[in-house]
């Protein structure tokens, strides 16, 4: 999709309606834990206001809330914006009863949480229209700049381009650039990693077999061809009932000389960080345990695999790297990633949870912001936000 972008759309002296995705995780007071999203979006913020605009409203939600909770509420968020920007933003309690401060006064306002209102995720698209129709009315040109929520059919993401003007900001544009320029004119060898537990997961696969060189196939979606191929995988966590769709794609998976599978692991005898634990190969799990991290046999071959590419995607966990003790294969692959050489980009979600915890998202080309959304996009689908914006 050609998208409308922040460098093409008029702003000046205009009020800017920003979708942000300030779904930063907070403790139980609402204090900020990490502003990495937030300070995401500065740059566009920042853009917005050097060129002229008469004022910024901007608009996100946090969490899933179900009574209004007053930790998920925007003021903590507005406070910190405030703090990364160098600017006084405004906290807005009730736009659509006490009106927006005056520009004058107030260049920067923050709107409560989106989803305090039930018009946000309604089921209904005539009222998440009418919820968005509200939200456009107070401004005069709409960017999007959340792409952990571009594959939500929401108000903010979707109806209010329907009302006024509507572009792409910053860090949207780049990173949909970044992930549909390794999709679709890759550096060779380009591969792609993809991991974690449910079979849907295969839907990216799918869409990137013919397209990359190698495709490592970790986290318990590797168990689960396994154990579809017949091989004993004790307890492992699998998702073979939802194999049923991927008849023909698991068919065209066994033996392909494309896709690398586990072939050691290290076994558990629970679920438990302190489980007592040992690596066997895939031949040989015991019934009694599950896998829960790839061996060092698997380390070397996915690091070989890794060392010679040129572009690299990585979407989805190798293992349960929230214990320490099954935590070492999801290391040796982001450390295999950061000193590749190669163009890396990490699909959000629970693998660039783990990128940003070992401290080594700055020495990759990118660690998306958004799991699904980026997953989406491996899968060869349109964003539903972004098909919007230039549907309108």
């Amino acid at each position: 999709m050609e998208l409308p972008t922040l460098q093409n759309t008029y702003i000046g002296k205009k009020k800017v309606l920003v979708r942000t995705g300030f779904d930063v995780p907070l403790d139980d007071k609402g204090n900020v834990l990490d502003d990495s999203r937030i300070r995401a979006s500065v740059p566009t913020i920042r853009y917005i206001l050097e060129h002229g605009a008469e004022q910024v409203i901007i608009m996100t939600h946090i969490g899933r809330p179900k009574n209004k909770e007053r930790q998920l509420m925007t003021c903590k968020v507005a406070a910190k914006l405030s703090e990364i920007l160098g600017e006084s933003v405004m906290k807005v309690d009730d736009f659509g009863e006490n009106g927006i401060p005056d520009p004058k006064i107030d260049r920067v306002v923050m709107l409560e949480n989106l989803r305090f209102h039930p018009g946000e995720k309604d089921k209904d698209p005539a009222k998440r229209d009418g919820f968005g129709k509200m939200l456009a009315s107070i401004a005069e040109v709409y960017v999007n700049d959340a792409f952990s929520n571009c594959h939500r059919d929401h108000a903010s993401m979707t109806s209010v381009p329907k009302f006024i003007p509507g572009c792409v900001g910053l860090s949207v544009e780049q990173e949909v650039r970044t992930i549909s320029k390794a999709l679709e004119n890759p550096e060779r060898p380009f591969v792609s990693i993809i991991g974690g537990v449910k079979a849907d997961k295969l839907n990216a696969v799918a869409n990137l077999i013919d397209r990359v060189d190698r495709i490592l196939i970790a986290g318990a979606l590797a168990f689960t061809l396994l154990k579809k191929f017949g091989k004993e995988v004790g307890k492992t966590k699998t998702d073979t009932e939802g194999l049923g769709a991927f008849d023909a794609l698991v068919s065209k998976i066994k033996d392909n000389p494309k896709v690398v599978l586990p072939v050691d692991v290290v076994l558990a005898d629970r679920f438990d960080a302190d489980a007592d634990s040992k690596v066997t190969s895939v031949d040989n799990i015991d019934p009694g345990w599950m896998a829960l991290d790839i061996g060092p046999e698997t380390v070397r071959c996915f690091r070989e695999v890794i060392a010679g590419a040129k572009t690299i995607i990585w979407n989805g966990p190798i293992g349960v790297f929230e214990f320490d003790r099954f935590a070492g294969g999801t290391k040796e692959i982001a450390n295999a990633l950061a000193e590749s050489g190669a163009i890396t980009i990490v699909g959000g979600g629970d693998s660039g949870a783990a990128v940003e915890k070992l401290g080594l998202k700055d020495r990759l080309t990118l660690v998306s912001s958004g799991g699904g959304a980026s997953l989406e996009l491996f899968e060869g689908k349109e964003l539903v936000a972004l098909k919007a914006l230039v549907k309108a």
